[in-house]
């Protein structure tokens, strides 16, 4: 019997932002007898029927004491029950820190994914305790260590796919991030104003931990720049509604800084859209058109206008021909089976196959 234990931040199928994960699990979950995932917090569960899922209970309100208890109450009693060919902590330095002395007890090697530019003193010891590192992209994982190992990340393909162009007689422009300063909404609002006729959606929602100040200002600045009529806060959307706003669209916009290399870019790309960046992580996948897909900085607002006409003055057809290579970049580099199938190499072994140490 091959099994998994799978530590997780969030388990719920219309979670906005990590609704992914239950594709992933359920991915994983045809390349092992049995999945056993712990996660800090449940919300609707909708796994194959070879997935079990404990929550330590964050969604329950339960206090950290508590929530640790839990964890290795189910930890404890799951390893006792059954025995795992490797663990995988998915954006949980924290679960892997706290499980390493029982996962090291009963021989369960560890592998830790974790794609973000922000580091503390638990991603460096969890980087110590557990056996591999994996990461989407060169610059996505913040510390040096010869256990990093660079995936790519995993897009469903099949889901984010294109549909017909769109037949809107306004230019219309899409981001998809959480209202975050450091996700430069303003920066786009600030170069639409520059774009006649130019549409804006808005998806993505206040971070629970984040003041609404800034979606405060995102709108007052909307009315000072007198494209109120122009832009539109969506909200936080789950996946359908997402890949539907994608679809609608002429032209996505990502401005994701250095070390963010953000999967959301990927998605509009794996639609079909053409996608303005200003990460140069995603160079490889613009191959020659990325002079005109890149900003060179993500507060550049005049270089993002300037891309932003140019788009839109291309004929349909030169969009869709420059979307649909994006879209064959996405699949070759970052689709979910790709990932899938180097991610379970690694756990098994340590490494990539066709890889050495």
């Amino acid at each position: 019997m091959r099994n998994l234990l799978l530590f997780n931040l969030a388990t719920d199928a219309d979670d906005p932002i990590l609704s992914f994960t239950t594709v992933w699990i359920n991915r994983l979950a045809q390349h092992f007898d049995h999945v056993d995932v712990i996660t800090m917090r449940a919300g609707r569960i909708a796994v194959a029927p070879n997935v079990g899922v404990w929550s330590v209970g964050k969604e329950q309100g339960k206090s950290e004491f508590q929530r640790a208890l839990a964890f290795y109450r189910v930890l404890a009693g799951r390893l006792t029950h059954r025995r795992y060919a490797a663990c995988f902590a998915h954006m949980m330095p924290l679960f892997a820190v706290m499980g390493a002395p029982l996962l090291a007890w009963f021989g369960v090697p560890t592998t830790l994914w974790y794609t973000h530019r922000q580091s503390d003193r638990l991603l460096a010891l969890s980087v110590r305790l557990v056996r591999r590192v994996v990461t989407a992209a060169p610059d996505s994982f913040p510390l040096p260590t010869p256990k990093l190992r660079v995936t790519g990340h995993g897009i469903d393909t099949d889901f984010f796919a294109p549909a017909p162009p769109p037949a809107a007689a306004s230019f219309l422009v899409v981001q998809v991030a959480r209202l975050m300063k450091i996700k430069h909404q303003a920066t786009l609002l600030t170069a639409a104003s520059q774009v006649q006729g130019a549409q804006v959606v808005l998806v993505g929602g206040v971070p629970p931990e984040q003041s609404p100040a800034y979606r405060e200002a995102l709108i007052q600045q909307a009315h000072d720049l007198g494209i109120t009529e122009r832009v539109t806060f969506a909200g936080d959307q789950d996946r359908e509604q997402v890949r539907d706003h994608y679809r609608a669209a002429h032209v996505a916009v990502n401005l994701s800084p250095v070390g963010l290399f953000d999967k959301a870019a990927l998605e509009s790309m794996a639609v079909g859209v053409p996608t303005l960046v200003s990460n140069p992580a995603f160079a490889p996948l613009l191959g020659g058109d990325a002079a005109r897909l890149t900003i060179g900085a993500p507060d550049d607002s005049d270089g993002l206008a300037e891309r932003l006409r140019a788009l839109s003055a291309l004929p349909a057809g030169e969009r869709h021909v420059l979307g649909a290579a994006l879209r064959q970049n996405v699949i070759a580099a970052h689709s979910l089976d790709g990932l899938m199938a180097r991610l379970v190499s690694i756990l098994l072994t340590g490494e990539m196959e066709g890889q050495g140490v």
